[in-house]
């Protein structure tokens, strides 16, 4: 692509439709190589697409009026603070919970595993026998 011979302008409205007719004419351009049906089939495009085209508004934010600061307009003094430190107490609270529920949980599955080792026929002494490992070790593999 050739740059073009006129100085940009410092608008972006500018600069856009620089780059658009620049990209516009590369298309013109490879154009040449297609058949004439392509061609034509992208030339009828091409004028769907001009046709559709819609002017894309500027937007421009609303302006902001704060009567009395900023206290007036979040709805005054002492309510503010306390919608401001409800959340971080309600947080806090969520976290102290779930912290107590997951120790009730560790330690009801702890006394899970006591009370089945102390129920079963074997004695609890018989779980730290190297030999008792090596014997549970062959019978699994010979069920399998």
């Amino acid at each position: 692509m050739k740059p073009s011979n006129s100085a940009p302008s410092g608008s972006a409205a500018a600069i856009e439709e620089q780059f658009g007719r620049r990209v516009a004419a590369r298309l013109s351009a490879g154009n040449l190589e297609l058949s004439h049906d392509i061609g034509e089939r992208l030339r009828a495009a091409r004028v769907q697409a001009v046709a559709r085209r819609k002017a894309v508004p500027q937007l421009r934010p609303a302006p902001v009026v704060l009567s009395n600061g900023p206290a007036a307009a979040l709805g005054g003094g002492w309510w503010t603070r306390i919608g401001s430190v409800v959340p971080l107490v309600a947080l806090a609270a969520g976290l102290m919970a779930i912290s107590v529920i997951q120790d009730e949980r560790r330690t009801n599955e702890l006394a899970e595993v006591d009370s089945a080792l102390l129920t079963d026929d074997l004695p609890p002494a018989a779980y730290t026998d190297p030999g008792f490992a090596q014997f549970l070790k062959t019978s699994d593999a010979a069920e399998r």
